[in-house]
């Protein structure tokens, strides 16, 4: 009889998918949606590429500056938490055994397990430090480059999401023209980016592509109606 090897299946480098989301989605959607407005209130597809180009540079370059400064307080707030729990090791140490205790007495083992565990770990101080960093504040070590690696990743996805939807107006005569040609490519990369950000994060794939469609739709919908308005 063959042995069963049981391979657990698990997201990887969920940070970097997580900052491809926010630059893909706000990238299709925002361009999107001013291409959208523009197209209804101009007749030159000059000035829809013009916009949409100075759109998608700002707006990378912001959302990226965003998770710069994302990444940069995660690693500042890791740093100083991790200080403080040095120190408190260090003059209340029978405190911090205590709630190494606390933390095993919630899954249910004895008293002199508790105690063994939190005499061991107290051995370590490096080891009980990250110990209590991750299981008594949740906080995981992050990567020292995230800030930088977060910004580059955010902003060319944002880059890449912005420029799919741009792309049929310089082959376009009119701007309408170019919207309905957009509209469509849009659409269907907003439902394919949604199932596959679905896939990544194991969410109900036609649902999480509905609602990622949907929500580009809107902003897109809701801007070409408001420069019809003004325009009218």
């Amino acid at each position: 009889m063959r042995d069963y090897i049981h391979v657990e299946k698990h997201l990887q480098s969920s940070d970097f998918i997580t900052d491809v989301v926010i630059g893909m989605s706000d990238g299709l959607t925002v361009p999107f949606a001013l291409a959208a407005g523009v197209s209804s209130a101009v007749s030159s597809n000059h000035i829809v590429t013009t916009a949409g180009i100075a759109e998608i540079i700002a707006g990378s370059i912001a959302m990226g500056l965003g998770g710069y400064l994302a990444g940069k307080t995660e690693i500042e707030h890791y740093h100083s938490e991790l200080k403080r729990e040095y120190d408190e090791v260090e003059r209340l140490p029978e405190q911090e055994k205590q709630e190494v205790r606390d933390v095993f007495k919630e899954y249910g083992l004895s008293e002199n397990i508790q105690n063994a565990i939190a005499e061991e770990l107290a051995s370590n101080k490096k080891m009980w430090v990250e110990f209590m960093m991750k299981y008594e504040l949740g906080l995981d070590k992050p990567d020292e480059n995230r800030a930088t690696k977060s910004a580059a990743t955010i902003g060319a996805s944002y880059i890449v999401g912005g420029i799919i939807p741009l792309m049929p107006y310089f082959f376009t005569s009119t701007p309408l023209e170019g919207l309905k040609i957009s509209a469509v490519l849009t659409v269907i990369c907003l439902f394919l980016f949604g199932f596959f950000k679905s896939k990544a994060t194991g969410q109900p794939l036609f649902a999480g592509a509905l609602r990622v469609t949907v929500i580009g739709v809107l902003a897109a919908g809701a801007a070409f109606l408001v420069a019809r308005l003004i325009g009218a």
